[in-house]
């Protein structure tokens, strides 16, 4: 419950413990072993940030956060908590104003980011590029840049790829060497991020992180609830979408410095998930962030099962603690009990150590920074119970809420032309190009072809007629000697017959 200025977290000893709004956006810490009371204490936060007027985001990876959407059911166990706490005058049974999101479009509207927002260096490093990979990765982004070619989806960078690895000559002299190897690395790398889902997390229209950062009508923080069930089990998608996330908070939001209450309060449910076998750079980016980002009014806030299971670069940096019971079976959870309790500012009244586990359901060790950014002692509290339904909401109230809050522009996808279109409109013109180049060389080569079989057939035309001139000039010929030997034949029959004729006049003259 938020009450003048603070946030109304429960009773120790009788008093109230309560959290300094303006004291909140130094980042917290809620852990505790399962079914000690995280959920719940982390939604009585988010409600009374909400209460506050301060926009709350939630990774939901249970599914049982968006309970807040509905108001709590009455029972006896509840009214008799409402009496402990003496709340009655200010607690009401309520819904609060809450806005769902997932990434695979299934339990909230869309969250989508572009493939030009995320940038060569965070992808590379999601992808656990080569520095080689990377280099060519950063060459391909820049030309992306010097064609005019939009980056909005990977069926647009693949495409670019694979034109890059086909005209890698044309671009070396340019921009420096482009491997094939190289582009096929990326390109595998590519395969786990799209089976993950990253062909729903990369598109249009893309997120405007400032829709995170609204008020309902009444003046209420709205709680924008994120379904991350199915999330947290795709590591490569889930560390995309935060790395994502905290650039584009460190590049919209400007310095703020102290302010009477945080613009935006993340909570990250089962934190040990966010930073088991995450990649190197999401750990960074975290750390990154929680030591920077205080002074742009955003306050974070953990929730694991263990202290330990936060790097102690981030750990440090988390002020606000609320420590629900731990058990120690093991040694190593012994550890983590004693180093849990030497975190906290010491209180004389008991041993920390020893109370962690001893804790009932709904208690737990507090200590929250003063009004002076002092830690107080730790305490041993009892956290109120939350006004918002203990459970998952049901799906009507969920798809009712989600066509009335004013986020539905980004529920339709929107596939413009960008590099994959441009690309395939080039590829289909070079095409085309190399068609009918192929063409006219094939006519030209039917025309040459023509040619020859022309004067071929021409030259054997021509030595035709000439072995038919010359045949006829023969059989002009033999017909004139036949000729001839008529005549001469003629000739030498008439002449005998004088000469015989001569002979007998002579003999009987």
């Amino acid at each position: 419950m938020y009450r003048d200025g603070r946030i109304y977290m429960g009773l120790a000893d009788g008093q109230q413990v309560t959290m300094e709004l303006n004291m909140s956006n130094r980042h917290g810490l809620i852990a505790g072993a399962s079914g000690t009371g995280k959920t719940i204490t982390m939604k009585v936060m988010a409600e009374s940030f909400s209460d506050a007027g301060v926009p709350v985001f939630l990774c939901d990876v249970k599914g049982d956060v968006s309970g807040l959407a509905s108001p709590g059911i009455p029972d006896e166990g509840m009214e008799k908590r409402i009496d402990r706490f003496r709340i009655r005058d200010g607690f009401q049974y309520q819904a609060y104003p809450v806005c769902f999101w997932d990434i695979y479009q299934e339990n909230g509207h869309p969250v989508r980011a572009t493939v030009s927002d995320m940038g060569p260096d965070l992808l590379s490093r999601i992808l656990g590029l080569t520095p080689a990979q990377e280099g060519v990765l950063n060459i391909v982004f820049r030309i992306a840049d010097d064609k005019g070619l939009l980056l909005i989806d990977l069926k647009d960078l693949r495409a670019l790829l694979n034109y890059v690895s086909e005209h890698r000559e044309e671009y070396t002299t340019t921009y420096g060497s482009l491997s094939a190897q190289s582009v096929g690395g990326i390109l595998r790398a590519l395969l786990p991020l799209e089976n993950q889902g990253g062909d729903l997390f990369f598109g249009e229209p893309d997120l405007d992180i400032m829709d995170w950062m609204r008020t309902g009508a009444d003046g209420r923080g709205i709680i924008n609830i994120l379904d991350s069930v199915k999330l947290v089990q795709n590591p490569t998608l889930y560390a995309s979408f935060l790395l994502w996330m905290m650039a584009e908070l460190f590049e919209r939001l400007p310095e703020a410095g102290d302010l009477d209450k945080p613009r935006l309060v993340f909570f990250f449910d089962e934190a040990h998930m966010l930073f088991a076998d995450a990649p190197k750079v999401l750990v960074q980016k975290i750390e990154q962030v929680v030591k920077l980002i205080r002074s742009k009014g955003v306050g974070i806030y953990f929730v694991t099962q263990s202290p330990g299971d936060i790097p102690d670069s981030v750990l440090a940096q988390l002020s606000n603690r609320v420590q629900h019971a731990l058990r120690a079976y093991t040694p190593a959870e012994q550890k983590a009990v004693k180093v849990a309790a030497q975190s906290f500012r010491a209180n004389p009244a008991f041993k920390t150590e020893d109370v962690i586990m001893e804790l009932g359901v709904g208690y737990a060790l507090t200590s929250f920074l003063d009004e002076n950014g002092v830690p107080s002692m730790v305490r041993q509290t009892a956290i109120i119970c939350p006004q918002s339904l203990m459970g998952p909401v049901e799906d009507g109230v969920r798809r009712s809420l989600m066509q009335s809050d004013g986020m539905a522009k980004y529920d339709q996808a929107v596939d413009r032309e960008s590099a994959f279109e441009m690309l395939e409109d080039q590829r289909e013109l070079e095409n085309r190009e190399k068609a009918l180049a192929e063409e006219r060389a094939r006519l030209e080569k039917e025309k040459e072809e023509f040619e020859k079989q022309k004067a071929k057939d021409e030259a054997a035309a021509q030595k035709k007629k000439e072995k038919e001139a010359e045949a006829a000039q023969k059989k002009k010929e033999r017909a004139a000697q036949r000729r001839m030997d008529q005549i001469e034949r003629s000739l030498i029959s008439t002449g005998a017959q004088v000469l015989k004729r001569g002979l007998l006049n002579t003999l009987f003259k």
